[in-house]
Order: structure tokens, then sequence, then C-alpha cells
């Protein structure tokens, strides 16, 4: 069977993936990226992050599967400093194969995850798991289920088409030249029939959203005393990309009742959050934040702001911040009909998750300005809390060069860790020569857009490879892609390194 999505391997306008000096086991304990890091309560190992990824095998009940079990397992053979479990909601509400931690019984099976890391890594790695809210949005519908089902008639809409029941308005609005529905529509409204429905921050006039602020500091104060009963070393809040606490955050943010409009109203409720968790699980818990160190989009918070929220953070004691960037709903391209739009699709999205086409410099080491500036501003404040990298960090000289030169205290490398679990492992044994490289084509990404279980270009190009210690090769639910990468840290010949 043929993996999919396909991608080809090279093309002449990708950027070169940058040539790789390892270094040998001496060089490597003596280097600061395998020297260990506090990170409130906790101490890690390593300054080596496996950030979170959501590899969408996660029962629709929001449960802890078998093949979450193997995934989590498998980045933890490779014994990095630290593995972040995906974006976990923080309410009891169906959101499709992904984690949740919003009641108790979701608790039992993640401390068996916990365990299992704690296994895998031989006590090494420490794991923290990433809690989310988001708000509501739908598919883009077809234009007659549009106007029949989701538009809201207004009196505009009554006084165009006068002396009509509400159903023969919405037959009439059905019956118009495109064009001259469009003019008929609100922007909003347009914008709901070209890519679905999606809530924001600042749709106050909706009772749900206008009590957000009043309602998030406990829910998540509640899911991250549920992940230190579970075992977890800390939570890690998601304050960055589509969701909602960063576009409380972001400059788009013009609600009117305190949280929002300025940069000290925009942080207030991420601080309230912040403070809402700490006085429920205590100093001994780690809590940290992922935050964007610029969203991309037009109008959206850039590093500067990113500065002030970090060291305002800082100032309220949280014990790591992890910069990403972009990966927004503004920018994103219009999904298919059937289809919810997917917030890493446009210029923020490439920015988030660049490729080796994004221009002549690629996606290598892409966003350590933003750690390095935010760094700085927190350090200035006087301010020591550590601060993480991230974005085609793919060898060990540009991972020790950033923590090194100070764009960051930490490292962290999603797809690389994809491409080879092992990576780190192989790194600090000597054995760099032996690590599968990611080439940095996003096929993982294009899995996820379409929420099908994640895998990699690399491994599942040699789908019929055995895995050591294992009788039959763990299969995608489609039987086209391997569920887990094979195993190859002990062999002395290098894996796929394709340039």
């Amino acid at each position: 069977m043929q993996p999919e999505p396909t991608t080809k391997l090279d093309h002449p306008a990708q950027a070169k993936l940058p040539p790789a000096r390892w270094p040998t086991r001496d060089e490597a304990h003596k280097s600061l990226l395998f020297s260990p890091i506090r990170y409130g309560a906790t101490v890690a190992r390593a300054r080596s992050w496996v950030p979170a990824m959501v590899p969408w095998r996660s029962a629709e009940s929001g449960i802890v599967t078998p093949e979450i079990l193997d995934w989590y397992g498998r980045l933890a053979d490779g014994r990095p400093g630290v593995i972040v479990v995906e974006a976990t909601g923080i309410r009891d509400v169906p959101s499709g194969p992904l984690l949740r931690i919003g009641d108790e019984r979701f608790v039992p099976g993640l401390r068996e995850l916990v365990r299992v890391v704690r296994e895998r890594s031989g006590g090494e790695t420490k794991l923290f798991v990433q809690i989310i809210d988001f708000l509501g949005i739908r598919r883009r519908p077809e234009k007659e289920k549009y106007l029949r089902r989701f538009l809201v008639l207004r009196e505009e809409h009554r006084a165009r088409l006068a002396g009509r029941s509400d159903v023969e308005v919405r037959e009439a609005l059905c019956a118009l030249p495109h064009e001259e529905l469009l003019g008929l529509l609100s922007p909003r409204e347009v914008e709901e029939l070209d890519f679905g429905a999606r809530e924001r921050v600042t749709d106050t006039h909706l009772p749900h959203i206008a009590e957000l602020p009043r309602v998030l500091p406990g829910l998540f104060a509640q899911a991250a005393r549920r992940a230190c009963a579970a075992g977890f070393d800390g939570v890690e809040l998601h304050y960055a990309h589509a969701y909602t606490m960063a576009s409380f955050l972001s400059r788009t943010n013009t609600r009117t009742d305190g949280y929002g409009g300025s940069r000290e109203a925009r942080v207030r409720l991420p601080l309230e959050v912040l403070a809402a968790v700490r006085t429920l699980v205590g100093a001994e818990f780690t809590v940290g934040c992922r935050i964007l160190g610029d969203e991309v989009i037009e109008g959206g918070s850039r590093v500067e702001d990113a500065a002030f929220y970090a060291t305002e953070l800082a100032r309220a004691g949280i014990d790591f911040v992890s910069v990403s960037k972009g990966g927004r709903f503004e920018d994103a391209k219009q999904p298919k009909i059937g289809e919810a739009a997917y917030p890493y699709t446009g210029r923020s999205g490439a920015e988030c998750m660049p490729t080796r086409t994004i221009d002549a410099r690629g996606p290598f080491g892409r966003n350590l300005e933003l750690s390095r500036a935010i760094r700085a501003a927190v350090r200035a404040a006087g301010f020591a809390t550590p601060i993480g990298g991230a974005g085609g960090i793919n060898t060990f000289e540009l991972a020790e060069r950033a923590l090194r030169e100070g764009d960051c205290d930490f490292v962290a490398a999603a797809r690389q860790s994809l491409a080879d679990p092992d990576w780190w492992r192989k790194m600090e044994a000597g054995r760099g020569a032996t690590i599968r490289r990611c080439i940095y084509s996003n096929y993982c990404e294009a899995l996820d857009q379409r929420h099908k279980q994640v895998t990699c270009q690399l491994w599942d190009r040699d789908f019929t490879r055995p895995d050591p210690g294992r009788d039959t090769i763990a299969r995608s639910s489609d039987g086209k892609r391997r569920l887990v990468p094979y195993d190859d840290a002990a062999s002395p010949t290098p894996g796929a390194n394709p340039t």
C-alpha cells in the first residue's frame, strides 16, 4: 500500500537541509543542551523538549487509548528532557479524537499515560500536559443549507423581501443571484457562508462569550488539579495560536469590559487564569505557558506585545514561557464545503510550521529571534524565567548555539522529534550520524489538517520495515501508514537523510 498524502522529497525551490556536525559523546555531555534546567519545582535533566503535537489518536470520547500510549511511549524512548502532551481540552464537551481533562473520568487514563512515559524514558523525561480552551467553529456549509438553517434573519433581510414569512424569505434568498445575495449579507454573514461560522472572544452579545473571564479561570484550575492528580510534572497553559486565550492576548481583541483593548487589559485574563491555577495546585507543581511571539496576521500582536505579556507572566510567577508563531484563523484559506477552516493554511500558518519552500532561508531556526527578544525583555525586568525557542531546530549545533547566544533557555523540536523520536538519545550517545532528519515537507501537517492519525513521511516511506520487538506493524485506521516509527537506535548505519 502507498502512504498518503504524497509529497516530493526535493524541489528546486527548496532550501537545502543544513549540514550537520554531530557531537561526540563527550561533547554532548559537556553541552548546554544536555545540561539540567529548573522549571519552577521541576528540574529536567536536559534542555531538550518535544512540544505539544496532536496525533489524533485518542478516542472520540477524549480518553487515552492504546494508540496514545504507543505514541507518547515512543517519544519517551528518545529521552528528551521534557515531553508536552498534546492540547487537551478543559471542557467536558465532544471535540473529536482529542484528549480531554474536563472531568474526573479522564484521570485514570492520563495517569496510565504518565506511567508509560516514566517507564519508557527510564524516569529521565519530565511530562507536562498542555491544557486548552477553544471556541465554537462550524464547517463551511452549502449555500442553501446556510440560508435555510443557519442564517439569523435580520430586519434588513425581511425589508428587502417584504410581505413574506421567514420560510419564504429564506427561499427568496436562495433564489437570488450570488452577487446580489452577497450585497444583502453583512460581512460576518458572508464569512459564515464562505468559511463557516466561527465564534470570537469579541462576540460579547453572546452570554457564554461575555462570561468567559468569569468561567475560564476555574476551568483551567480544575484541569490543572486533575493533571496534578494524574501525576504530571506540570501543565502548559495554551495561550497560543487560534484558540481562546491567544485571542484575548491579540491586538484584535477589542472587548470593552476590561479584558480587551490595551495590552494591560488583554493580558488580564491570562494572569487571572495563572493565579487561579496556582492557587489550586500550589508552588510544587510546574505551571508554564505557550504564547505567540508574533501573530503574523494583519492588525495582530507583534513581538513587542509578546515581550510585555511574557514579562507580566514572569512577574506573576509563571515557571516557563514557550514561544511559538502564527497559526491564526484570520488568514486561513477558504475550506472546502463540509470542512472547517484550518488555522495553519495562510501566511500565519506557514510561519508557524514553515517548510523548506517558504523562502531561501527555510525553516531552520527561523523563529529564534522572537524568543531572543522576549527573553531579553524578561531578563531586563529582572526575571530568570526560562524561555523556550522553536522553529526548524534539527541539528545539535543550531540548538547549542541558540542556548549559548541567548536565543532561549530550552529548545523545542516537534517535527524533527516526529521524524526520529530517538534523535535526542542518539545525539547524547555520540551517534548523530544515525539520525533520520526531518525534511520539512509538512506531510504530517497535511494529515493533521484532515484530522487523520499523524505519521511521518520518512517512516511511512519504509512502511514494510519491521520494528524490533513487535510481531506486526501498527497501522493507521485506513491501513496505509505506520502508527509507530521503527526503532533504529541501535543501528550502526545512518537512517534516511535526504538532502
